[in-house]
Formats: C-alpha cells, structure tokens, sequence
C-alpha cells in the first residue's frame, strides 16, 4: 500500500466535497499552495502537525486520511 497515495486522495476528496479550491484549503491551513498540491499528488509527505491543520480545516478526524477509498462500507 502507498500510504501517500491513499492520504493524497483522502485529502484531495474531501476538499473537493467541501467546495474548497486548494488555495482556499491553503488559506485555512496557512500553507503554501505548492505545498497542498504537492501533498494532494502523493508528492509531499506531511508531518502531523499538518495533518492536524488539514483536518480540522476539513472538519475530520486525522484518521480519516488513512482510510482506504477502495474499502466498501456496509452500506455499499
């Protein structure tokens, strides 16, 4: 498993179902924008401080980064 990748894409959805642009979740997260595009490419590794700040500007728990999209909920 690339634990970048999954990260990448957990992040990258959850910004999109919130409406976000990256230069707005930047902005929330006082990030560079290069940085969140990079993070969002599996490119950048974040430290968990900014995985914190990701989270709570995402409303989410960290955790939730992890999780594997290809994983079927009950309800699918």
């Amino acid at each position: 498993m690339d634990w970048n990748l999954i990260v990448a894409a957990n992040i990258r959805r959850l910004r999109l179902e919130r409406g976000f642009t990256q230069e707005q979740l930047a902005h929330e997260c006082e990030l560079d924008l290069t940085y969140i595009g990079g993070i969002e490419r599996g490119r950048r590794n974040p430290s968990v401080k900014v995985l914190g700040k990701l989270a709570a500007a995402l409303g989410v728990y960290p955790e939730t980064f992890f999780k594997p999209s290809n994983t079927k909920g009950p309800a699918d």
